[in-house]
């Protein structure tokens, strides 16, 4: 079993698509399957998830489409939080938080406050983020706290990340049958296993998510050694 899945949550426009709807109601559709895939990892073990849910290349989306993906969040936020909670979910954000709307960074800030001491499961948003923006950030930091190159090896370089007290993921997912890992955890899924299904992320549902932590059971992991 995985310790740590990543998912790249791909196919909401897709889905809306399909059905002769707006893209957002495919967003909106999206949101509402999160909770459900939470409980299915949750319930198998496993300990950190993490949601690709808004990267740093999404801002060039139509502005109505961005607009209305922000209110989703803040309104996802504030209807989920507590139910969350009471699960013993705990809420991380990674990403840009700054760039963000005031009240947006508020009603991150208060659901991560809550959750701070949950054990049950850690789930990761990651919105507004982008790999290579992490690790400038990270580069940007670690000048910025005087670090000398000889301080420097891959357990500090990786407390400079937004995933800094994370594991690095075991299993990445992706739904919508592509293969591109689009600038996500580019740092930490160095040695991460792949699977991609062609299900879009509004049906991904439990036996999706059998599905793939049963092909992830079935990898041999090496770690660049031999078995």
């Amino acid at each position: 079993m995985p310790r740590h899945v990543a998912i790249i949550m791909d196919g909401n426009g897709r889905w809306a698509r399909q059905r002769g709807l707006p893209r957002l109601r495919g967003h909106e559709a999206g949101t509402e399957n999160i909770r459900r895939v939470i409980r299915a990892f949750a319930q198998r073990d496993v300990r950190y998830l993490t949601l690709y849910a808004f990267s740093t290349e999404n801002w060039r989306r139509p502005a109505s489409e961005v607009s209305g993906l922000m209110r989703i969040l803040r309104r996802v936020i504030e209807r989920e939080t507590q139910t969350l909670h009471r699960e013993g979910v705990r809420l991380r954000h990674l990403g840009r938080l700054d760039e963000l709307s005031p009240a947006l960074q508020k009603a991150v800030w208060r659901a991560i406050e809550l959750t701070k001491d949950n054990t049950s499961i850690t789930v990761s948003v990651a919105f507004n983020y982008g790999g290579r923006a992490e690790i400038l950030d990270a580069v940007k930091r670690l000048v910025g706290d005087g670090l000398s190159p000889d301080q420097l090896d891959e357990p500090a370089f990786s407390q400079f990340l937004y995933t800094n007290g994370l594991p690095d993921p075991d299993l990445i997912v992706r739904t919508a049958g592509e293969m591109r890992l689009s600038n996500f955890l580019i740092w930490q899924a160095a040695y991460a296993e792949y699977y991609s299904t062609a299900t879009l992320w509004p049906d991904f549902d439990e036996s999706e998510v059998d599905r793939a932590l049963q092909a992830y059971a079935q990898r041999q992991r090496r770690f660049g050694g031999l078995t």
